[in-house]
């Protein structure tokens, strides 16, 4: 026995850490600090841009109508020229599977950017901030005014930036359930108090939560609840663009003057990190990029402002922290292209494709059959069997419409009801009919036959589709 086991050494390398503060504790409120840089005008450029299709996309008008309404009591969505109904499930469903996939594959090559940039959270949030800012004050000004006693000037500052909140929240929660119900109604109905129940009750609902969410809650919706947060860390990699800090190059820590020369940082053993915490004041969740990745890091890249803006007053070169990868940190070269990039782009082109295909094959027009059930037959005083049914003739397109009924598969049947009607867009028309024929062409006890329905489309082309249901004769 004389071999010697190899041990591996996995001794915790020692991991420096901002001091403790109150403001920093796991449940303590977080100041974050102000920050100027180019991420931070990329980020505000995609918050403005959706928080502004947001609102207005429900006051958009097409053919007369609310260009986009989801009528869940009517059981139909608008999206301009198309109305989906629950028959078309699949149409939703590809929706659903592409924005999963699209999310996959950005969050596996750039990490939680749609956490840091474009989630209604971050944004929401940032604006609460921003508000927060201008009424209470910079970053040390909000402390030291919580700290203090309430006097007129903090509850002045206060009772403004709760009404900010407040407005914020309200008008949010209004366009939001306007995309539910006619919006330009839903305004005039709130405000003089008309407003139906359930609109009423979603619009407050709604109003405290994005008062909750984004006044108070702020960083434990993203570390907490978003379960996003959780299993990102299945589809990073080594080679995942994510927010990072360069040790080699930050280590070791600590002040120095200005007046250094960087030439001479290695002979007094402090690397670029000059130990600010500027990085820890601005991030939104409170947390310190220089401990390396963490579950809580939203990408917002707000540290990497920060940390660039210290270096260049420094005159250092800029990038300590940065997006970037654990291979390229640890010296190699960060592969784009790879199996797992790959596969998530295949599995997105196809459902894309699939959910084109769908819209494009999709029939403007739908019959749905319903067999009197009352009376499976009856017998006409001329000797002839008679079948009742109801034809649901469903409009999927915005435009009305004139749909042409008639049937085939029995001989010498006749149809007894309106073999010509208009439907208006995106409406369901209830057609009673009757088809009737003689015993003497009936062979069997269930005969199966077809309906027929056509119409023409915006450029006079013939659409037409066809249902199978049975005729029932028992005395054959």
């Amino acid at each position: 026995m004389s071999e010697q086991i190899k041990i591996k050494d996995v001794t915790p390398v020692k991991i420096h850490k901002p001091e403790e503060s109150a403001n920093y504790s796991a449940r303590s409120r977080i100041y974050v600090r102000a920050v100027e840089g180019m991420l931070e005008n990329i980020r505000r450029f995609f918050g403005l841009i959706f928080l502004g299709l947001f609102a207005v996309i429900p006051w958009i008008q097409y053919n007369g109508n609310q260009a986009v309404l989801f009528d869940i009591g009517e059981q139909r969505f608008n999206i301009f020229a198309m109305t989906l109904w629950p028959q078309d499930l699949t149409i939703l469903a590809y929706i659903f599977i592409v924005s999963a996939f699209a999310l996959f594959f950005v969050t596996t090559f750039a990490g939680r950017v749609w956490c840091g940039f474009m989630c209604p959270q971050t944004t929401w949030t940032f604006i609460y901030i921003w508000f927060e800012e201008k009424i209470e004050g910079s970053r040390n000004k909000r402390m030291k005014l919580d700290e203090r006693k309430m006097d007129a000037d903090k509850f002045i500052r206060k009772t403004l930036k709760h009404f900010a909140w407040v407005s914020v929240a309200l008008l949010t929660a209004i366009t939001f359930v306007g995309y539910f119900t006619p919006i330009d109604a839903l305004f005039v109905d709130f405000f003089t108090l008309d407003v139906g129940f359930w609109a009423g009750f979603s619009i407050i609902f709604f109003t405290v939560c994005t008062y909750g969410n984004a006044g108070y809650m702020r960083e434990i919706m993203c570390t907490h609840i978003c379960p996003y947060a959780r299993f990102q860390s299945a589809m990073f990699d080594k080679d995942t663009f994510t927010v990072a800090y360069d040790p080699n190059r930050g280590e070791q820590r600590g002040p120095r003057s200005r007046k250094i020369p960087h030439e001479q940082l290695e002979e007094k053993g402090l690397g670029d990190c000059i130990d600010c915490n500027l990085c820890v004041q601005v991030c939104p969740t409170g947390i310190d990029i220089r401990n390396g990745l963490q579950y809580e890091c939203i990408n917002c890249g707000a540290c990497v402002d920060a940390c660039n803006g210290v270096m260049d007053k420094m005159g250092y070169e800029k990038g300590l922290i940065s997006f970037t990868s654990e291979h390229q940190l640890s010296g190699g070269t960060t592969k784009i292209i790879r199996p797992k990039l790959i596969g998530y782009a295949i599995v997105l082109l196809i459902m894309t494709s699939l959910l084109v295909l769908d819209i494009y094959t999709r029939a403007p027009l739908e019959i749905d059959i319903i067999k009197d059930r009352n009376s499976l037959y009856r017998e006409t005083n001329q000797g002839l069997i008679e079948n009742v049914y109801t034809l649901k003739l469903l409009n999927k397109s915005q435009n009305d419409r004139t749909f042409t009924v008639s049937i085939s598969g029995i001989e010498g049947a006749k149809f007894v009801g309106e073999a010509e009607v208009m439907v208006r867009g995106g409406e369901v028309y209830t057609l009673p009919i009757s088809v009737v024929t003689s015993p003497y062409s009936l062979t069997e006890e269930v005969t199966n036959f077809t309906f027929h329905v056509e119409t023409q489309d915006e450029n006079g082309e013939i659409i037409k589709i066809q249902e199978t249901s049975r005729f029932i004769f028992t005395d054959v």
